[in-house]
């Protein structure tokens, strides 16, 4: 990947994603760190935009830190990402085995989970409007949805007994 201007980009968008403030509340209460965030995003995102396989030294060489990575840093960090991505997954089966999802108790974490995927709804729909007004009016709705969600998560990372 010896475009310069590609790696810059790829970059941008990690970087951009990383310091969104919702994705900083949902990372922050997550099982990854953000190194490791970071690495399942140029793991993911690198080959979306490319199109094609690239080589883990070429991914080493997009994350967003000024020193050089190697392949083997890169390749420990990306599988501690994706086992904490899996005993998270577990994690939540295990619940819903259990009979915990049940619980009135979750019903907030379902409706910050609807929350979110409006959200996303909002913002697809804002990239794909020419026409101002109704842009001006979708980012107003945009930016409520936002604060009120940034809310919603700082109020449900809190343990129960700190509510």
């Amino acid at each position: 990947m010896e475009d310069l201007k590609l790696k810059e980009n790829i970059q941008l968008l990690i970087k951009k994603s990383i310091d969104d403030p919702l994705v900083k509340i949902l990372a922050k209460n997550s099982h990854l760190t953000r190194v490791q965030l970071e690495t399942l995003l140029i793991n993911i995102l690198s080959e979306n935009i490319l199109g094609k396989k690239i080589k883990y030294e070429e991914k080493a060489n997009l994350r967003l830190t000024k020193s050089k990575i190697s392949r083997g840093s890169f390749n420990r960090t990306l599988k501690q990402a994706e086992e904490n991505v899996i005993k998270s997954i577990y994690t939540i089966l295990l619940l819903g085995y259990l009979g915990i999802f049940e619980n009135a108790s979750l019903e907030p974490y379902i409706e910050a989970a609807n929350k979110i995927r409006e959200y996303v709804e909002a913002h697809k729909n804002i990239l794909s409007n020419d026409n101002n007004d109704q842009l001006k009016e979708q980012l107003k709705l945009l930016k409520m949805l936002r604060e009120e969600l940034e809310d919603s998560l700082n109020y449900l990372s809190k343990p129960l007994h700190e509510k």
